[in-house]
């Protein structure tokens, strides 16, 4: 042995998502009358879906109530989110913070969910305004019969922008 430490890289520990931070709440950050379902997938580089990530959220609820909520994908990459539309802070559009887990990274990444239908709110919003044109559509989620559609991708053409926090 020579005496010096040899660098060794990084390793993520996992996936243990299911056991290590499950959450009270579950996938439910509001419920009521106005309550919708945010759902999707979370894809890879290579856009297959992954099994076993977890899709934190928080955001900000009627009456000033902050909403969280954990969901995890199913086998097929799906997750979904049982909330209600949270309110323009501001100059900000309304929006979901959320952060996402999954084997393969070191730490969360970050990104946030617009809402497609707030065309007037999200030209306004001074953090999307920052987002290349051409890059904003990752963050708005669609409307669907139900909520609305966001899926989650890691990379690739279609990569979510993710925020450095």
């Amino acid at each position: 042995m020579s005496g010096r430490l040899e660098v060794t890289p990084s390793q993520t520990v996992g996936p243990f998502f299911s056991i290590g931070l499950p959450w009270d709440g579950g996938p439910i950050a509001a419920d009521g009358p106005d309550a919708l379902t945010i759902s999707g997938v979370v894809l890879d580089g290579e856009g297959a879906p992954i099994p076993d990530a977890l899709v934190e959220s928080w955001q900000t609820a009627p009456a000033g109530i902050r909403g969280f909520a954990r969901a995890p994908t199913d086998d097929a990459g799906r997750y979904a989110i049982r909330t209600v539309k949270p309110p323009a802070l501001g100059a900000e559009a309304p929006h979901i913070d959320v952060s996402l887990f999954c084997r393969g990274l070191l730490h969360r990444v970050v990104t946030r969910i617009y809402f497609a239908d707030e065309q007037a709110a999200n030209a306004a919003d001074p953090t999307l305004a920052r987002v290349p044109g051409d890059r904003r559509e990752t963050l708005l989620a669609a409307p669907t019969d139900d909520g609305y559609r966001f899926d989650i991708h890691l990379q690739g053409d279609d990569e979510t922008v993710f925020f450095a926090v």
